[in-house]
């Protein structure tokens, strides 16, 4: 039975689309309401998103995700920029206001992306911590986010290859952030037993 969200502690978390063309209105971003969508349906505590979409310029990207940290964002995710264009500087910016990186984020998502398309290997995904704020870098595409914080399924239902978030709440625990629930049947948290706790 699901618990009211009023239970769970509520969780800040920052969204910041990189695009040149999306930022000066050439098209529509998909990123940002594609990972609204996905959190809202897999975190079951209160959300409160703080979005950004800004061009593909390392100093606006860094000092966004600065501000983010210090405006109380637990997790902060962005999309676009990962590649290895010219203009794609999303990864340099992300390393450059890191207290320490989480390299395994970025293996995982390139091992679920490989499962689609061999330039998966193109990616520079990274995630990093800054104070208590996990900051990770997804990819562009509204089906290749919901691929890397999800993971793949067979039609039954069963894992293939596990998603990112599964270890994002734990991450959190770790640096001492909001206790995450999520919905098992879009992405179970994974946490040692010792760091499991009920929700009331």
């Amino acid at each position: 039975m699901t618990e009211p969200a009023g239970t769970f502690e509520p969780v800040r978390i920052g969204l910041v689309s990189v695009s040149d063309r999306a930022s000066s209105g050439v098209y529509v971003d998909q990123g940002l309401p594609a990972l609204k969508e996905w959190l809202g349906r897999a975190v079951r505590n209160p959300l409160t998103f703080d979005e950004r979409l800004i061009p593909d310029e390392q100093d606006r990207i860094s000092a966004a995700l600065i501000e983010l940290v210090e405006a109380g964002c637990a997790l902060v995710l962005t999309t676009g920029g990962t590649g290895p264009a010219l203009r794609d500087v999303t990864p340099e910016a992300t390393l450059a206001v890191a207290h320490k990186l989480m390299p395994g984020f970025g293996e995982q998502m390139r091992q679920i992306s490989l499962r689609f398309v061999p330039t998966a290997i193109l990616s520079r995904q990274c995630a990093v911590v800054r104070g208590k704020s996990l900051i990770m870098n997804l990819p562009g595409q509204p089906k290749s986010i919901r691929e890397t914080l999800e993971g793949v399924k067979t039609e039954a239902g069963d894992v293939v290859v596990a998603g990112i978030f599964a270890a994002v709440p734990y991450c959190i625990d770790l640096i001492d952030g909001p206790y995450i629930e999520t919905d098992d049947a879009i992405c179970a948290a994974f946490r040692p037993k010792s760091a499991r706790r009920d929700v009331k």
